[in-house]
């Protein structure tokens, strides 16, 4: 029996002990959070035992956790196309994104520059502006807007033959942005999501929900960096997405360590 399989084994037995646990204590709560949980990763598509058995028992279980919450911030909200396209998002929004994302086209090489004289040698590193509305280094003065809808402004750098394993972020309060700062033409860069591979040089823009199971890969030999955006999502009850995020700031100041304990967290301080 190989590794794999027993993590696989093992896993799976914890996770039916704390259900049976549950059951027996707390029967109708389980069963919510479980119909909860099934609507919630029934989204995603190319549908994998792997991606049930890390929503469950992996570390999509903050996900699985949030779920009710999750399915209200979606029906307070306009739909959720899991992958969107700049023009899907309201006007208000897309001026703002267009406007970081404009600094950074403009500055690029400076940028670019910036970030490799402080991430060595590092594999996978967050080089942080802003962090759900937190300023955090302070060497763009353009970046330093009052965005409304812009919470977090970083660029993501990974080394060469660098990827993430399979994930789910945790909350549906805000979409993600990415910009490929220097795409290259090879289809051995991408990130993909939704049974579908998103190639960085036929469209350096990805916009997603990043609930949705999805990875990250760099399997060139070469270094990648990509602008890293949150975008507060658009709402019927904005009141309710601002506060959310409020507490996502205030509580992801003091984890974003924890979360991102595999990168090197550059310019991140503690909220």
């Amino acid at each position: 029996m190989n590794r794999d399989t027993k993590k696989l084994i093992k896993s799976m037995a914890i996770a039916a002990i704390v259900l049976a646990i549950l059951f027996y204590f707390i029967p109708l709560i389980t069963i919510f959070w479980l119909i909860c949980g099934l609507l919630d990763i029934s989204r995603n598509k190319a549908k994998t035992g792997m991606m049930f058995r890390r929503y469950f028992s992996g570390n999509g279980l903050l996900t699985w956790f949030l779920s009710p919450f999750n399915l209200f911030v979606d029906i307070i909200s306009p739909r959720n196309p899991g992958v969107l396209k700049l023009e899907d998002l309201p006007e208000t929004h897309r001026a703002e994104i267009d406007d970081v994302l404009d600094v950074f086209r403009a500055q690029k090489d400076t940028i670019i520059a910036d970030i490799d004289a402080v991430f060595g040698e590092g594999r996978r590193g967050m080089y942080v502006y802003r962090w759900f509305g937190k300023k955090q280094i302070d060497n763009v003065p353009e970046l330093n807007g009052d965005y409304k809808f812009v919470k977090t402004i970083a660029v993501s750098v990974f080394s060469g033959k660098e990827k993430t394993t399979w994930h789910y972020g945790p909350h549906r309060l805000s979409y993600r942005v990415l910009l490929n700062l220097s795409p290259i033409e090879t289809d051995k860069v991408f990130i993909e999501c939704q049974g579908k591979k998103h190639y960085w040089h036929e469209d350096p823009l990805y916009i997603f929900d990043d609930t949705l199971f999805h990875r990250s890969i760099n399997d060139l030999d070469a270094r990648r960096y990509v602008v890293f955006m949150d975008v507060a999502r658009p709402s019927y009850v904005p009141a309710f997405i601002d506060a959310g995020l409020a507490f996502v700031s205030f509580v992801g100041g003091r984890l974003k360590k924890f979360f991102y304990k595999n990168w090197k967290l550059i310019g991140a301080k503690a909220n």
